[in-house]
């Protein structure tokens, strides 16, 4: 006996057909999981694709299909509500100045040393006490120092570190730090302060002294690079047990991302690398070309190879771009928000003010309330309601919509003047990207499931992914 397909519409925008070594796999976009097909389950499948009839034999796989939202009627998430922001994370601005002056920086509020905003003692203490009270039943609790260049504060961070150590503490809680710097004001004092306190450094770094001082440089014009790479060998050297990522800002210019690979990893001895392609910057000037984001996708899939090629013999190479969304396909995360800003992690500029991220601070777009008068809950609800609910756009039928969940704020704010209207800054190449991940995941799960459960991590306040 045939069955009527058109009792079953396939939902082809809530799975992605891929095959690896011949066999047959689903992307299922609504969990972010991946599921082997059987024969019969891809016959099943194919006859619904090609609208042929269906047999009593297939009622079976049908109800299976039905159950993961691939037949019947389209699945309506349920309005996100958000009523508690639990944050892990608290971004202290504690400087809007910085010695160096990079020519793509999109910090709004920076500013030259001699004219740096510095937050004081008090705001900090202030801006913790507010952060315990909106989280006060976690056990890890994590402060991120930003700037400017954060060093350039360092009187204050060591206060803060102080109070925090002991706020934290007389509570039996656990308390950790982090801090990306350009790498110039370090000196072995301060970084076995820092290993000490248990501060996370992340080194803000383009690539070979040709590449890294097209942008990177002091007030005066002079590349920053002898002085970034004099005082790394000492970082290395204390921080021999802990990982240091090197953050990469790829622009104009600066898109040869196998050569800064190889620099960064084999001939400084970074164990992490993190990219940043600049694609919706503010100045037009340093956006990577059309050509350019080819040739960096193009590379990243040669690094994502040799990642495969590593994971499979149980050792992680440390390209953080392609770690993270493997980790987020394993977790079966599903994402209707960008990031953690705004429910993750507070940011606070030095004046006080609460930012969406730390990239707003200085920008012209609305703070969600201040340490004095406290978090805005209704206007930030508001706005993050309104983001992950949105309705009738391009991404409800994307296939890396829960992965992606229309790019991140900041650069949406600078390409549409809102971070509400989600970005289509490179929606083609995001998505040859996700399932070039997605084949990645499945090789390795196949040969060498261990691998995640040794290597499983998804840390961090920026949204990295490619």
């Amino acid at each position: 006996m045939k069955m009527d397909i058109k009792n079953y519409p396939l939902l082809r925008v809530n799975y992605n057909r891929l095959e690896v070594n011949n066999n047959k796999y689903i992307f299922h976009v609504p969990s972010s999981s991946v599921f082997e097909l059987s024969k019969s389950s891809d016959e099943v499948l194919s006859k619904l694709e090609n609208n042929e009839e269906l047999t009593l034999e297939d009622k079976e796989i049908l109800k299976e299909f039905m159950s993961l939202n691939l037949v019947g009627n389209q699945f309506r998430e349920k309005p996100v509500k958000v009523e508690k922001f639990p944050a892990k994370a608290l971004v202290l601005n504690v400087t809007s100045g910085c010695n160096l002056s990079c020519t793509y920086c999109y910090k709004e509020d920076l500013t030259s040393l001699k004219n740096s905003g510095n937050m004081s003692f008090e705001m900090a203490k202030d801006a913790i006490n507010l952060f315990f009270k909106e989280s006060p039943d976690l056990k890890n609790y994590s402060i991120t120092f930003f700037g400017g260049e954060p060093l350039s504060n360092l009187p204050l961070i060591k206060q803060i570190i102080e109070y925090a150590n002991e706020f934290f503490g007389s509570k039996s809680l656990n308390i950790g730090y982090a801090m990306t710097t350009n790498g110039t004001l370090l000196t072995k004092d301060i970084i076995e302060y820092m290993y000490k306190n248990r501060v996370d450094l992340t080194i803000s770094i383009d690539g070979p002294k040709a590449l890294h001082d097209k942008t990177r440089v002091f007030e005066n014009g002079k590349g920053t690079y002898q002085s970034v790479v004099k005082n790394l060998s000492t970082l290395l050297s204390v921080y021999k047990d802990r990982i240091v990522p090197a953050r990469v800002t790829l622009t104009r210019g600066v898109a040869d991302v196998l050569e800064i690979w190889n620099h960064l990893k084999n001939e400084l001895g970074f164990k992490e690398i993190g990219f940043a392609p600049v694609t919706s910057g503010e100045n037009e000037f340093f956006n990577l070309t059309s050509q350019e984001q080819a040739k960096v996708f193009d590379e990243f899939k040669i690094l994502g190879e040799h990642y495969i090629e590593n994971a499979i013999k149980g050792k992680l190479n440390g390209f953080s771009n392609i770690h993270r969304t493997i980790m987020d396909i394993h977790e079966g995360r599903k994402k209707r928000l960008p990031c953690g800003a705004g429910v993750g992690l507070l940011s606070v500029s030095y004046k006080g003010d609460i930012d969406l991220c730390h990239r707003f601070t200085g920008s012209d777009f609305q703070s969600f309330g201040s340490v004095e008068e406290g978090l805005d809950k209704k206007s930030l609800s508001k706005f993050l309601e309104n983001r992950a609910n949105e309705k009738d756009s391009d991404c409800q039928s994307c296939r890396a919509r829960y992965l992606c969940a229309g790019g991140c704020y900041h650069e949406n704010y600078i390409k549409n003047k809102s971070p509400e209207i989600k970005g289509h800054q490179y929606c083609d190449t995001l998505r040859e990207w996700i399932d070039f991940v997605t084949v990645a995941y499945i090789k390795i799960r196949e040969n060498n499931p261990d691998f995640f459960d040794k290597f499983l991590t998804n840390k961090g306040v920026e949204n990295e992914t490619f």
